[in-house]
Order: C-alpha cells, then structure tokens, then sequence
C-alpha cells in the first residue's frame, strides 16, 4: 500500500532527482536525468525539508516557523502530493 501524504512518513527526494541552486538562472532547481524544473522559493523551501529525516508535520512546524506564518498545512500537502505524483518525491 502506498502511503497518502498525511501518513507520518518522511518525504525524501527520489534518488534520480538533485535539488540545487543555478546560479545562472538565480533559483533552486530539481535536475534530474532528462531535464530540469525550475523551482519557485515555496517549492524550493519545502523540497529542502524533504530529506528523509522530517516527517510533513516537522516540516510544516520548520516552514511556520522560519517564514513567520500559519496554516500552510494544506498547501504543503497539496505541494507533497504533487511532487510524489509527479515522481520527485518517494
């Protein structure tokens, strides 16, 4: 069974995937073997928590915390659910 984004697992970036900073298009980036996706800084900032060692409810308290906000829960996981769907996430 495949776990849904509210089980407490740990979103880690699929091993295909390397999330980085291109300087020359001033953003983080998630290259992978055929191509590159460009990141805006939300996406970038919640792919960064995805090591493997944050549960989402870490990485939402982490996200609320350093940017000053609530209630970004459901927008981190609709995030999650996307990358996991489009494969970056495992």
């Amino acid at each position: 069974m495949t776990p849904s984004v509210s089980d407490p697992a740990r979103p880690t970036l699929q091993r295909t995937f390397r999330l980085q900073w291109e300087e020359m298009q001033q953003s983080w980036v998630l290259l992978y073997p055929e191509g590159m996706v460009t990141l805006n800084d939300s996406a970038a900032a919640i792919l960064q928590r995805c090591d493997g060692a944050h549960t989402l409810d870490m990485l939402i308290d982490d996200l609320q915390s350093e940017y000053g906000v609530q209630g970004i829960a459901p927008e981190v996981h609709a995030f999650v659910k996307h990358a996991t769907e489009r494969g970056w996430l495992a």
